[in-house]
């Protein structure tokens, strides 16, 4: 299957909020409120993966902070499309999105249980730098991964 990466607007914020609905069960899905917020601030870097048939398959969320880090706040697939590199390629395209916006230093939250996605980050160059206690809101700690872009 072939899929594309394209800019990930307000627009797709229904169709964006309930495939994060799929790929957090676990409790740690983004309310609506929180994708709203997200997909309209002008400091947003966001993308989404799409099929041939248009159907959304991934997508990732970073912000512009302050200080001029990249945040990457959210990353999902679907997961029937998941293990064909959709995160792989959303994650080079967010960061290609943070250098356009003379980000160096790029960090995310994952948690400390989810070595799969860890293993992903450590592959795609973020070291894990701080473990988080009780990050998550069910009480699951998480770990920050920071990655240079120069």
């Amino acid at each position: 299957m072939r899929y594309d990466i394209r800019p990930l607007t307000i627009s797709q914020l229904d169709e964006c909020w309930r495939l994060d609905q799929r790929c957090f069960i676990d409790g740690e899905a983004y309310s609506r409120e929180t994708f709203d917020y997200l997909l309209t601030a002008p400091e947003a870097v966001s993308y989404r993966a799409v099929t041939s048939g248009g159907v959304m398959a991934g997508f990732v969320v970073g912000l512009v902070e302050p200080d001029h880090t990249g945040h990457v706040t959210t990353v999902g697939v679907a997961p029937e499309h998941r293990r064909r590199n959709l995160a792989k390629r959303l994650m080079a395209q967010v960061e290609e999105g943070f250098r356009k916006r003379h980000v160096r230093l790029v960090r995310l939250e994952v948690r400390a249980l989810n070595t799969p996605a860890q293993k992903l980050y450590e592959s795609l160059g973020y070291s894990i730098t701080q473990r988080l206690p009780k990050y998550y809101s069910n009480g699951g700690d998480g770990l920050l991964m920071l990655k240079s872009l120069d």
